[in-house]
């Protein structure tokens, strides 16, 4: 991290970000913002995908794999519509403004943020007004009823003018980081069938961010199914249309598999949808503007996470 600022009220930034960082030791049902959907409310979304170029900066949404039309995919559902929309990654830039803004805690347990008085974009992993709350589920209808056990998330590369980390929080706020993007990508984890969780999305400078994705799981009728995909975040005072402008990975149909090649079971203990796991974390680094990172998928490649399960 390059910015270096010395902060006289270290202690205070400390206790906000640990505030801002207070997890969510409740089930399903816990509050989100007034007028906001329940997330994971998976019957309420428009069975056809949205359309047209929208930029997100406030409200709910969730990244998942569902079924369009028969064809597995990754998108994005938009709870901040009535009723929610699943979109393409492609039609969706997530802003992330300077009302997100905050300073590095003074706390050795965030140093993996930066240092003391660094400054970092903060998508909490419980929800704030005026923020951006993205989560990931697999809760779309028929991706609860026909995947066998979980879906298996990728982060398989990152693109973007600082270093972007995505944790969780422990049941006393301690981040614990099971991504770390200086290893080798991807790096995985399990997304067990219809649950809905949520962590901290933090960004060390402004400016576009591209993330590839990828989704994978098999279904009880022994079909492997897989979709890579590119999220695109504006971070901080710029105009969001430029991520738009940005090249992300081919947003082309995806292949799903009718062999019966295993998908690496993830089958680490996660809890039912309804059950608060203990948190985990996941850090992906990057630095500088340089491309994007792609390597053949590996399960032993990263630990498995712990999530905020609602």
């Amino acid at each position: 991290m390059n910015t270096r600022r010395a902060r006289g009220s270290a202690g205070a930034a400390c206790v906000a970000l640990l505030l801002a960082l207070t997890p969510v030791l409740t089930p399903a049902m816990s509050a989100t913002a007034a007028g906001s959907p329940a997330p994971g409310a998976e019957s309420d979304a428009v069975p056809e995908t949205g359309t047209g170029r929208t930029v997100i900066g406030d409200g709910h949404i969730d990244i998942g794999a569902r079924f369009d039309h028969g064809n597995w995919t990754v998108q994005i559902r938009d709870d901040t519509t009535r009723p929610a929309t699943w979109r393409n990654t492609t039609d969706v830039v997530l802003r992330v403004g300077d009302t997100a803004k905050t300073d590095v805690p003074e706390s050795e347990e965030f140093g993996f943020l930066g240092d003391p008085g660094d400054q970092v974009w903060l998508l909490p992993q419980v929800q704030r007004d005026g923020v951006l709350w993205p989560g990931w589920n697999s809760q779309e209808p028929e991706v609860a009823s026909t995947v066998d056990r979980e879906v298996n998330w990728q982060l398989t590369g990152v693109e973007g003018p600082g270093d972007f980390v995505l944790f969780l929080n422990g049941s006393f706020g301690t981040p614990k980081i099971l991504f770390d993007g200086r290893k080798k990508l991807p790096q995985e984890t399990g997304i067990e069938v219809n649950s809905h969780v949520h962590g901290n999305w933090a960004f060390t400078e402004p400016g576009t961010y591209l993330l590839d994705v990828r989704m994978a799981a098999r279904t009880k009728d022994g079909k492997n199914h897989t979709s890579t995909r590119t999220l695109q975040f504006s971070v901080g005072p710029q105009d969001p249309g430029r991520a738009f402008a940005a090249k992300p990975a081919d947003e082309g149909p995806d292949a799903a598999s009718d062999t019966d090649e295993s998908i690496a079971p993830l089958w680490w203990g996660v809890g039912a949808a309804s059950t608060v796991a203990t948190a985990g974390a996941v850090l992906v680094w990057r630095r500088g503007s340089s491309g994007r990172r792609r390597t053949p998928s590996s399960p032993a490649n990263g630990p498995r996470p712990e999530g905020d399960q609602r």
